[in-house]
């Protein structure tokens, strides 16, 4: 146990040595030990400003916004703001061909027209505390790893149980960080009644579409609105008409002065994974395996989908958000593949490996590189057949349909839900056309050692994916959408006999009976080796700041507004305005066909310096989406979206000359509520600094 408190208090001094202020994802609760430092380069609030426990701080006017996303509560009356793509789901489900909230934007001219959201959730974070102590009580150095698993399990289950309260909407977990070196409780208050309230249409929200995502300049309007709702005490509840909306504890106050180059910045969210701290194999495997047939796999996927959407309204409807899901993590990998090479950052692990090795000769932390090595070599193969059937088999729609119906029946739960849920975002043809390009792929791409005897025997049987596909497609009951919903648990051997579930469950068996225990294995193994590699690198370079990864908690990245060189003699200024969307409109090209109103707002003139978007410094990741970007004076000025295509590596390796985090300028917010919505009703429940 001593040996633990000391590990400790180690990662813990070492987390605070200086560290230029652009990197870095610190935890709020800590924020004492960063906020000189952030003073240092412009912030003029104080650390209880940021987080505290004893009186409202800016923690609370952030929220986890659904399942992986940031929303910032603009009001007393619990206006919220988050990204339109991260409200994308919530806009498509209200929408239909006659309307189209995607194509034309939605705007409550009241609180009665608000829409509501059934399943979505926002949580403010009561509070943070570390429990390492309490976590790892009971804990004896002769534990194997199983044992030391179970004990924090048990350890952090009750400590979950003592303040969590379900029917108050108090939410608990225990969270591992520096690779379970430490422990922080994290408790939040959960609210369910969240409503939609405005969004722009996608030619705004998502101008630029896959063609812009990740790059700059970026002329994106990506937000949409929302109102959180409690029951007459403040309180969680579920929908319901009786339900007032929620009084936050802070709310932002909104700047309106805009942004200059070298402004200071912090992002105020919850970034969703990094790994910073990896070793080279690590590296080697996401760069030059994993990502490249990632890339490839979704490529086939995305023009799949995009020829039948280009065809049909109703379809390009149906498929946006799925389209959307896709493409975002697609044009990610490429950046980061590119980012990793040119950066090197194979080789500089490696020259680390190689000094670390050195520095460890004699001591616990010895052969730690050496033995990653070993277990990454017997790791890699069995996880690349993994992510190939995630990719592939995985993703044909009838598939995944069939197993979660056989879920259901198999729980005596109804199936009519689920079959309207899913035949009304589905268009067979395009499921039918993926279904035989990822059953080719997986054919020709894997090894023949890591191919179900299913899958040779059928093929072989069939003769090719195309003609699988033709039984399938006809034999399937999953096609009917009248038979799916008929379905009882009596119907459970004609499911289980179906063709589209024998196929998706064939592959799942080989998965959790050859793939899944080697890979459990082998992750407890490099776990346990990061463990040791993480107090090692802490010991080894005792005078670097090492902050935690990110694992979809509230953290505080702080920086400035800055352009930067993507290549040679070329330089982005950090600020995109109205000009630029003009210069890219062309209706003949989705992605850029703005809405008529936009051309004419102008056309009247005098809009060509209204800024969008804006560039800085601070250290985001996925999670981040819709994060308050916060100035010197702790007001609004920006809702982060995105990174450059340049610095997605950021996951990885942080780099301060291409690292950038793309944000939309508050004001053009305002802006596209005001001229394009006429909803500047909501102006009068917002209040503005400048």
């Amino acid at each position: 146990m001593k040996k633990y408190v000391i590990l400790a208090a180690l990662s813990l001094a070492a987390a605070f040595q200086p560290l230029r202020a652009d990197e870095g994802m610190w935890l709020p609760v800590l924020i004492t030990q960063r906020i000189d430092d952030m003073q240092a380069h412009g912030f003029r609030l104080t650390a209880e400003d940021v987080y505290s426990v004893n009186q409202a701080s800016l923690k609370d006017a952030v929220v986890l916004f659904g399942s992986g996303c940031t929303g910032e509560v603009v009001s007393r009356n619990g206006l919220l703001f988050t990204n339109h793509h991260c409200g994308y789901s919530q806009i498509q489900q209200h929408s239909s061909v006659e309307h189209d909230y995607l194509k034309d934007g939605f705007w409550a001219l009241s609180r009665s027209e608000e829409l509501p959201n059934p399943g979505l959730t926002v949580s403010f974070l009561e509070r943070m505390e570390e429990v390492t102590d309490a976590v790892l009580k009971g804990y004896v150095p002769t534990m194997d790893e199983a044992q030391r698993d179970s004990l924090v399990k048990v350890n952090g289950d009750a400590i979950v149980k003592q303040v969590a309260d379900p029917s108050k909407g108090i939410r608990a977990s225990v969270e591992a960080l520096y690779y379970a070196n430490q422990y922080f409780l994290f408790v939040y208050k959960v609210y369910r009644d969240v409503r939609l309230v405005g969004a722009p249409p996608s030619s705004i929200g998502k101008f630029g579409g896959d063609t812009d995502n990740w790059m700059w300049p970026r002329h994106t309007g990506d937000f949409s609105i929302f109102r959180i709702y409690a029951d007459k005490n403040n309180e969680p509840a579920d929908y319901s008409e009786d339900n007032v909306p929620y009084t936050p504890k802070r709310f932002f106050t909104i700047s309106r002065a805009g942004v200059q180059e070298g402004d200071f910045t912090f992002v105020y969210g919850c970034p969703g994974s990094t790994k910073e701290y990896v070793s080279s194999d690590e590296v080697r495997y996401v760069g030059e395996v994993s990502d490249p047939e990632k890339i490839a796999l979704r490529t086939l996927r995305l023009d799949i989908q995009k020829k039948y959407m280009a065809q049909d309204q109703a379809v390009r409807i149906q498929y946006s958000s799925k389209n959307a899901n896709v493409a975002n993590a697609w044009k990610k990998w490429q950046g980061e593949s590119k980012g990793i090479a040119r950066l090197g950052t194979v080789a500089a692990k490696e020259d680390y490996e190689r000094r670390f090795s050195a520095w460890a000769a004699g001591t616990p932390y010895a052969g730690l590189p050496e033995r990653l090595h070993a277990l990454y070599a017997q790791r890699n193969p069995v996880y690349r057949a993994y992510e190939y059937y995630v990719e592939t088999i995985r993703t044909v729609e009838l598939l995944q349909f069939a197993s979660n119906v056989k879920s259901a029946l198999d729980a005596g739960r109804p199936v009519a839900g689920i079959a309207d849920t899913f035949f009304k975002d589905y268009y067979q043809p395009i499921d039918e056309e993926i279904f035989v390009a990822m059953l080719d792929a997986f054919d020709k791409h894997m090894n023949a050692g890591y191919k179900p005897e299913y899958f040779r025997r059928q093929l072989a049987a069939y003769g090719s994916p195309e003609a699988w596909r033709d039984a399938l497609y006809a034999q399937s009951l999953f096609t009917d959408p009248a038979r799916v919903r008929a379905l009882t648990p009596d119907d459970l051997p004609a499911v289980t006999a179906d063709p589209a579930f024998a196929l998706y469950d064939a592959f799942y068996q080989w998965y959790r009976q050859e793939l899944q225990p080697v890979i459990a294995r082998l992750d407890r193994e490099i776990r346990l080796a990061y463990r040791d590699y993480m107090r090692g690198q802490m010991a080894f370079e005792p005078d670097k700041a090492f902050y935690p990864d990110a694992n979809l908690t509230l953290r505080v990245a702080y920086g400035h507004v800055a352009g930067y060189s993507p290549s040679d003699a070329v330089y982005y200024a950090p600020v995109s305005t109205l000009k630029g969307i003009m210069e890219k409109d062309n209706p003949e090209i989705f992605d850029y066909n703005i809405p008529q109103v936009l051309r004419d707002i102008y056309a009247e003139g005098g809009h060509d310096s209204q800024p969008v978007c804006f560039l800085a410094t601070n250290h985001t990741s996925g999670g981040n989406s819709g994060s308050p970007v916060i100035n010197a004076d702790g007001n609004l000025i920006g809702i982060n979206f995105d990174r450059v295509w340049e610095g997605t590596m950021s996951d990885i390796v942080f780099d301060p000359d291409y690292c950038r985090n793309i944000s939309l300028d508050i004001r053009y917010l305002l802006f596209v509520v005001r001229e394009v919505g006429h909803a500047d009703w909501l102006f009068d429940e917002m209040v503005f600094a400048d």
